[in-house]
C-alpha cells in the first residue's frame, strides 16, 4: 500500500500504553502523519517459488497544515526474473482524510488515490492506463496488547490493452475489491508480532475473456520492531507471506523499513 503515525499515542483517559501504531505491511491503518511529521517507508517483496520476482516500493507521507489532510506518493521497480524484465512502475498520489479520531468508537481515514501509469506495460511493469483507487481502513485499540485494522477498498483500469493468443490486440476493463484486516500484538512498545489477512476479488470483463471473476488470498505473519533516536524513529519489519491463488499456495519474503522524524 498501501501506511503512517508512529510514536503517537491514545488520549491519556484512555488507560492504554503507548505503541506504535502505523507500521503495517499490507492492512492500512486509519492513523494521518502527525503535525509536522513525515515517515519514508520503504518496502520490498520477492517471491520464493520459480519465478524469484522482486518488487520494491518506496513511500513519503506528509501531513497537509494539519493531521486532518495527508498526501503520500509511491514509487515502485520490480525485476521480473521469468521474463527478464526490470524497471520502474506506476506512480500512485494518495490523499488520506482524518474522518474520526482515537476518541471516537472507530477511526476512520478514507483515501483516494490516482494510479499514473509511468510503467511499461509492454514489458509486464505497468497496466498502461490511468486508475482509480478508493480504500476505508478502520483502526481499533481493543486492549493494552492488542490493535485491529480493517480496509474495504476498490480499484478500477479501464480500457487495458492485452494480447491474445492469436497476437491480436484486446481491449479489457479489470476492477479490484479488497477486503483485509489485521491483529497486532504488542509484545512490548517496540516489539510487535502481526497476522495480516487479505482477500481480493477480481473482476475482468471485456474483448479477450468476456466476464471472469476469480480471488485471491494473502496469509501473511510478520514481526516489527522500533528504534528510538532522538527524534528520529526507525522501524524494521520483515513477514512471510503466503499468496493462495486456485488452490495454490506460493510463499514470498517481505520487508519493511521506515523513518519518521519532524520537519
Amino acid at each position: 500500500m498501501i501506511s503512517t503515525f508512529v510514536n503517537a499515542q491514545p488520549p491519556v483517559d484512555s488507560g492504554y500504553s503507548k505503541a506504535i501504531e502505523d507500521n503495517s505491511f499490507f492492512i492500512e491503518e486509519a492513523y494521518n502523519q502527525e503535525e509536522r511529521m513525515v515517515q519514508h517507508i520503504s518496502n520490498g517483496r520477492y517471491s520464493l517459488f520459480s519465478s524469484n520476482d522482486l518488487a520494491f516500493l518506496f513511500t513519503q507521507e506528509w501531513p497537509v497544515f494539519s493531521q486532518k489532510h495527508q498526501f503520500s506518493y509511491t514509487l515502485g521497480f520490480s525485476t521480473l526474473n521469468s521474463e527478464n524484465m526490470f524497471g520502474l512502475n506506476e506512480v500512485i498520489l494518495n490523499y488520506r482524510y482524518q474522518l474520526t479520531g482515537k476518541d471516537a468508537f472507530l477511526t476512520l481515514a478514507p483515501r483516494v488515490s490516482l494510479v499514473i501509469p509511468t510503467g511499461n506495460a509492454r514489458k509486464d511493469l505497468g497496466n498502461g492506463v490511468l486508475a482509480y483507487q478508493f480504500n476505508l481502513p478502520v483502526s481499533k485499540r481493543i486492549s493494552n496488547s492488542l490493535v485491529c485494522h480493517a480496509n474495504v477498498g476498490y480499484t478500477i483500469l479501464p480500457n487495458v490493452e492485452s494480447t491474445g493468443s492469436d497476437n491480436q490486440v484486446y481491449h479489457q476493463n479489470y476492477s479490484f475489491v479488497n477486503l483485509g484486516a489485521s491483529a497486532i500484538w504488542l509484545m512490548t512498545y517496540k516489539t510487535n508480532l502481526m497476522l495480516e489477512v487479505l482477500y481480493n476479488i477480481i473482476h475482468e470483463s471485456g474483448e479477450a475473456a468476456g466476464k471472469v471473476s476469480y480471488g485471491q488470498a494473502i496469509v501473511s505473519p510478520g514481526i516489527r520492531h522500533a528504534f528510538d533516536l532522538k527524534s528520529l524513529q526507525i522501524v524494521p519489519g520483515i513477514a512471510i507471506p503466503m499468496l493462495i491463488e486456485s488452490n495454490n499456495a506460493k510463499a514470498g519474503l517481505f520487508f519493511y523499513l521506515s523513518f519518521e522524524h519532524p520537519f
